[in-house]
């Protein structure tokens, strides 16, 4: 089982093994893990004073795609050579360092974002990275995505966790997703406010939806915190059990999904 701080939701900057398990199976997290909405994309775009990102734990480059897609130059950080491998096959430049470690080498961004991985920095040293990062005006954006599955089908996926997963604390803050960001929000924010190089941070919100299969609902659960932890055995219980939680709806839903954005400009060093 990985190791996970007291305080998952937190903490988790400081599993650092977990933060490093997902380029396990990246060709799986580039195949199956949720995009963003481009309405939230554009908003961030409008809100930078130009058009070059640096994408912070960029993985596979799904974020960096998306921002490409909208005329912008990107640079991807990621601590795992393995996702940034296939970030490079995407066609995103990528640099493998810790946020926290790396240079800047005297570069400077319009927009630095990150993409469901802010979790995974040290909130107080990201932000002072970030702001080293930017030039003034410069729009720093943290986002994720809160994912809902219908009522009584996240009933049933809770129940196989419970059984096959007891207390998996990775999980019980996604069940509990609005609590377990809101503290993710809360964090970021606190290590804006004490970076002292920025305005006061705004939350956004986009909700859109997303139709899975079975067969695409079970090919995104490997990707998620931890679980490519779990022994294979039990892996593959749990992914029984929910694939038998999906036949009983009929084997498949629609997720409604939030992306939370915490977006704030750079005013000084």
């Amino acid at each position: 089982m990985p190791t996970v701080p007291a305080d998952p939701a937190r903490e988790s900057h400081r599993a650092r093994d977990l933060a490093e398990s997902f380029g396990s199976d990246a060709e799986r997290y580039d195949r199956a893990r949720p995009s963003y909405p481009a309405a939230m994309v554009r908003r961030i775009v409008a809100a930078s004073p130009g058009r070059t990102v640096l994408d912070v734990g960029c993985g596979t480059g799904i974020v960096a795609r998306l921002f490409q897609a909208e005329g912008c130059t990107v640079l991807g950080v990621d601590i795992d050579s393995r996702m940034a491998d296939v970030a490079r096959r995407h066609g995103i430049d990528v640099e493998v360092s810790s946020f926290e470690t790396w240079d800047p080498a005297g570069r400077t961004f319009d927009a630095v974002v990150a993409g469901q991985t802010w979790h995974w920095v040290d909130p107080a040293a990201g932000a002072v990275k970030a702001a080293r990062a930017l030039r003034p005006g410069g729009r720093l954006a943290l986002f994720w995505n809160v994912g809902v599955p219908p009522a009584g089908l996240g009933t049933a996926f809770a129940d196989v966790y419970r059984r096959v997963v007891p207390g998996f604390p990775i999980h019980d803050a996604a069940r509990t997703a609005a609590t377990g960001y809101s503290v993710f929000l809360e964090n970021a924010a606190e290590g804006i406010r004490a970076a002292g190089a920025f305005g006061e941070p705004e939350e956004w919100k986009f909700d859109w939806t997303r139709h899975y299969t079975k067969d695409e609902w079970l090919d995104v659960v490997p990707t998620s915190g931890g679980h490519s932890r779990f022994p294979p055995e039990q892996l593959a219980e749990l992914l029984s059990g929910l694939g038998a939680a999906l036949d009983t709806e009929g084997g498949a839903f629609t997720m409604n999904y939030s992306t939370a954005v915490l977006s704030v400009a750079r005013t000084r060093h």
